[in-house]
């Protein structure tokens, strides 16, 4: 072979080696693309708390309340959305021993779980008040891969220091037997507000600690 080839040939060599790196980098960022955009996907696909969840006594089977879970600048919140009062319970019960400012605040439409960030299925640094004695608990959550359950977890102190209870899904046709201006604001426009049976607007100065155990 010419000697004048052979430089040719070595010069080509050396340029295709040094074009290799820039090749793999560039292999390297579209495979981390590809992967970013496989778990942006999971994301938004993953069951979300946003909704109607019930509540249901272990002993009796019977349902306790309903919740609804909405979106607020990034953070969610959980509603008392529906009462089930036993025999003997006050229509109109308020949550008088509250201390913050849901002081006397109907117990249907009080704003229980709050300031809840989401992350995945979890969702954390929250908090979720007792209307029975005021208390106010830092909580966590878990919504189930099936959109089944939700685990709302309230503790003091640490998460190790306190309880689970399980909440059910309800279907979104479930709105349509929850209190109108419950909807009306914590959903804006997705129905209109029709007469209420007067529960956020006139309550009687009753005891909270027979609403939501």
């Amino acid at each position: 072979m010419p000697i004048g080839r052979s430089v040719v040939l070595v010069h080509e060599w050396r340029a295709s080696l040094a074009q290799q790196p820039s090749k793999r980098v560039i292999a390297s960022l579209l495979a981390g693309f590809i992967v970013l955009g496989a778990a942006s996907g999971s994301a938004a696909t993953e069951p979300s708390v946003s909704g109607l969840w019930q509540k249901i006594d272990g002993e009796t089977g019977k349902p306790v309340g309903w919740f609804l879970f909405v979106e607020r600048n990034g953070l969610y919140e959980g509603v008392i959305a529906k009462l089930f009062p036993r025999p003997g319970d006050p229509k109109n019960q308020i949550c008088s021993s509250c201390r913050d400012d849901r002081k006397d605040a109907p117990l249907l439409g009080l704003s229980l779980v709050r300031d809840m960030k989401r992350n995945g299925l979890s969702y954390q640094n929250g908090n979720i008040l007792d209307p029975r004695d005021g208390n106010v608990y830092s909580a966590m959550m878990t919504v189930s891969p099936d959109d089944k359950t939700l685990t709302v977890r309230g503790y003091l102190g640490i998460s190790l220091f306190g309880r689970d209870e399980t909440w059910y899904r309800l279907p979104q046709s479930a709105l349509k037997e929850v209190e109108p201006v419950v909807v009306a604001k914590y959903l804006p426009g997705r129905s209109k507000v029709g007469p209420s049976r007067g529960a956020l607007h006139q309550p009687q100065t009753t005891n909270s600690t027979a609403a939501v155990r």
